[in-house]
């Protein structure tokens, strides 16, 4: 039990905004208890004085009176019902956004430990689950203890001698339920952890779906799906069987008690002590009494099972973000683009090594630093700090001057504009996706960065336009014509930093050529960090930087480096001479020469 109070005291307070109607849910709940008592108690009246007495005229009064508390009570519980359930989803609707919202702050090593599909598991059915355990889990138990109480009372003012004899077996349902809590709880767990695995299995696999078929990888991934859906069924049965063992169980117990009542009232019918009527609405109390009895014992059992989920949601919001906004932030201001990098390292959490040491440098507005490398060799981590995904182990990196972590987090990346390796494409319009970069901007804005990004052209092309819907690994565009959508998405931004992570990576070589142009025009006039191998636009950059096992080897010109026969100099070396050729010509390097390279 100290798992469930923990986590309810974790997650209860959620329901801050909610606790009025909670109390009206209570309230109605306790109202439908009432009117169920009473109408057991006029059942009774029915029987001794209508029924009994085969009198029409004493039927009248107790019929109407039970009919009108059946009426109210209906009322009460429909309406009671409702705001449960409304209740119960808005807490879902909360916690799921508060998750979320905790997730998107996470740094990307969270998400390379965990699979994707798990954490869906964990953002639907752990969520679920948790709001069974805090609201639907308040309003069951207090539904289920005043109806007890109720019923008891009840049963007590009929014969309190015979109610004594039927509430000796009471304990038998708390026993149980311990009994059999910690099957269920384990259960849960494992049958949780396995509808995660499910989940990653058939999103890897449909995301994947080209590699599977061309290697003839089906029976591999239905294989993989079995593995996992066998964990889910070994453990689904488990928690079943342990569940229907206590429900089995419960019947039991249950039955003796009513027998009990039905072997006792008949014996003290017999000794006329006790009338049909009483014995009839006695049996009835007993009868409604052990359900809510045998809820609170099962609530029990569902609240032990929430906390697997509960479990594997704290496991999200314990993890904790890698860089948060600073308590006293600097003020905003019009940023030129002077990035530094002093002295700057990093280790990535649970790394044995560093992936940059020492690593100094400086860039300013109009400048092209391209930075290259061995593959491993600490580039990307550079992309990774100037955007602040991680602050630096050692040392500071700082814009105009201000050290990153000075800065609000939405400040900064207003003003960079990161374009990753990947191609970004949301489930949307083509329109919502070049948007995307600023808000609120408007169509003739939107279309105006697709001109400059070379997408204008085949967009138009298109039978919806603007309008086309797209999504993530949409066969309706190019790998080239998606980039140029990026690309337009990235000069919508129009920040005075730019950092292209492998930019023409991926790309066929006609598909490359298309995509150089509009790289140019956003590069123009902006502080611009490229992190790539490709080294075909090398002689346009102002400098280069060769990082080689986190530290910066080489600092300066293609044609510089070139001449120093280094680690640049082994890079460069399948650049044709056409390409190396026109080093030290900035700016030059055409889309004829490309073709050299791509």
């Amino acid at each position: 039990m100290r798992e469930v109070k923990e986590a309810f005291a974790r997650f209860w307070p959620l329901t801050r905004g909610d606790r009025k109607w909670l109390a009206l849910i209570i309230t109605c709940v306790i109202g439908s208890a009432l009117a169920e008592t009473a109408a057991i108690l006029l059942f009774a009246d029915l029987t001794d004085n209508a029924l009994e007495e085969g009198s029409i005229s004493a039927f009248w009064g107790p019929a109407g009176a039970w009919l009108g508390v059946a009426v109210l009570g209906a009322v009460v519980g429909y309406l009671g019902n409702s705001l449960a359930v409304w209740t119960a989803e808005r807490f879902v609707m909360r916690l799921r956004a508060g998750v979320f919202r905790h997730v998107q702050g996470l740094p990307p090593h969270f998400f390379q430990r965990h699979r994707q599909g798990d954490l869906v598991e964990r953002l639907t059915g752990d969520v679920e689950a948790i709001e069974q355990m805090v609201v639907s889990g308040v309003v069951g138990t207090v539904s289920a203890a005043f109806s007890a109480v109720f019923y008891a009372c009840a049963a007590f003012y009929l014969r309190w001698d015979l109610a004594l004899v039927t509430f000796v077996l009471a304990p038998l349902f708390w026993i149980a339920a311990r009994r059999f809590s910690g099957r269920i709880r384990s259960a849960s767990q494992d049958e949780r952890a396995a509808d995660g695995a499910i989940t990653s299995v058939v999103e890897e696999s449909l995301g994947n779906v080209v590699l599977t078929q061309a290697y003839n990888r089906r029976r591999d991934e239905e294989k993989r799906l079995d593995k996992e859906a066998r964990n889910w069924l070994r453990a689904s049965v488990r928690g079943a069987r342990a569940s229907e063992k206590y429900e089995q169980l419960v019947e039991v117990v249950e039955t003796l008690c009513v027998l009990a009542v039905i072997g006792v009232g008949a014996w003290e019918i017999s000794q006329d002590r006790m009338s049909l009527g009483q014995l009839l609405a006695f049996a009835a109390f007993i009868g409604y009494l052990y359900p809510p009895v045998r809820n609170l014992g099962q609530l029990g059992l569902t609240l032990t099972a929430a906390t697997a989920g509960a479990d594997r949601i704290n496991e999200i919001l314990d993890a904790r973000p890698s860089v948060a906004d600073p308590e006293q932030p600097v003020g905003a201001w019009p940023v030129r683009g002077w990035v530094s990098f002093h002295n700057a390292s990093f280790t990535y959490p649970g790394a044995g090594r560093p992936s940059l040491q020492g690593v100094t440098f400086s860039a300013g507005p109009g400048e092209l630093i391209l930075v290259t490398g061995p593959s491993g060799a600490g580039k990307s981590t550079l992309s990774k700090l100037l955007t602040r995904f991680y602050d630096p182990t050692g040392g500071v990196v700082c814009l105009d001057g201000v050290p990153l972590p000075d800065l609000p987090l939405e400040f900064l990346r207003d003003n960079v504009t990161l374009l990753p390796q990947e191609t970004l494409i949301l489930s949307g319009t083509i329109h919502e996706n070049i948007a995307a970069g600023r808000p609120g901007a408007t169509f003739d804005e939107v279309q105006r960065a697709a001109v400059d990004a070379a997408a204008h052209e085949f967009i138009a092309t298109l039978p919806d336009g603007y309008d086309t819907e797209i999504a993530p690994g949409t066969a309706i565009l190019s790998g080239g014509q998606l980039k140029r959508i990026a690309i337009a998405r990235a000069m919508l931004r129009a920040a005075p930093v730019l950092v292209l992570d492998e930019p023409t990576a991926g790309l066929d070589s006609a598909s490359a050529r298309r995509v150089v142009r509009p790289l140019r025009q956003l590069m123009s006039g902006r502080t611009t960090i490229m992190v790539t191998h490709d080294l075909s636009l090398a002689p346009d950059a102002d400098r280069i930087l060769v990082v080689e096992d986190g530290r910066l080897v080489e600092t300066g010109t293609h044609a510089e480096l070139v001449t120093r026969r280094g680690t640049y100099a082994r890079l460069a070396a399948p650049l044709p001479e056409a390409v190396t050729g026109m080093a030290g010509m900035p700016g030059m390097l055409d889309d004829s020469t490309m073709i050299l390279r791509f």
